[in-house]
């Protein structure tokens, strides 16, 4: 089959059941990266593009489980996952659904249904996708949906946000916390306490300073290690 070298984060941290998992994605030609939990996940998120996630709801003892994992990625990433895990009850189901997976499989499950479920996932992902996702800022006196693409940084003046793009800037009320938080992790970066930059518009950098669209942005000591983990 044709999975056109899609990326699959696999959340296991049963170490025969994620060699299993890995088995059977490798052999349909996916590219897989593993984690045993929740903080090694998200770790690997900031590192590498990934197309879907299999996130297993017991990721042992004291950890983060599967479906908080999920919200999360659903707030910050807007990424397609899928839930395996041998819990049937309806308490864990409804807290699961809650999330918007887009399959939950229950173990022991069969090769081609894991497959079935990751092929339809990607697509209804895909296109759900067609739709950039956006932030709203203002235009003088109105509102603009502006693509998060569009965003080459953002810049803190005052009580305002400066958006900038390749054709204008925008400004709105808000801060530079407020911004980051809305913003998705694998697409926005602080280098400083004033600026945001968008990861896919860094053209050159070094720990002083890095270029967005032939613009130097300052970047602080508190924020190198932002900059040093990509």
């Amino acid at each position: 089959m044709s999975t056109e070298e899609k990326t699959i984060l696999l959340v296991e941290d049963d170490f025969l059941n994620r060699r299993l998992s890995r088995k059977i994605l490798v052999e349909n030609g996916y590219r897989v990266l593993e984690s045993k939990n929740a903080k090694e996940a998200m770790e690997l998120l900031k590192k590498e593009t990934v197309d879907l996630l299999i996130l297993d709801i017991n990721l042992g003892e004291n950890e983060q489980d599967g479906i908080s994992l999920g919200q999360h990625i659903k707030d910050k990433y807007s990424l397609p996952f899928i839930y395996l895990t041998a819990y049937e009850n309806s308490e864990i189901i409804s807290r699961a659904v809650a999330t918007s997976p887009f399959s939950y499989l229950t173990k022991p499950f069969k090769n081609i249904d894991l497959v079935a479920s990751i092929e339809i996932a990607i697509r209804q992902s895909a296109h759900a996708n067609k739709y950039k996702p956006s932030i709203t800022v203002k235009d003088d006196d109105f509102n603009v949906e502006l693509a998060l693409d569009d965003i080459n940084y953002i810049e803190s003046e005052g009580n305002y946000l400066l958006f900038h793009t390749d054709k204008k800037i925008y400004k709105s009320r808000s801060t530079i916390k407020q911004i980051v938080e809305e913003l998705p992790e694998n697409k926005f970066i602080q280098v400083h306490r004033a600026y945001v930059i968008n990861k896919n518009k860094i053209e050159k950098y070094n720990s002083k300073g890095l270029v967005v669209n032939n613009t130097i942005i300052p970047v602080s000591k508190n924020f190198i290690v932002n900059l040093s983990s990509e």
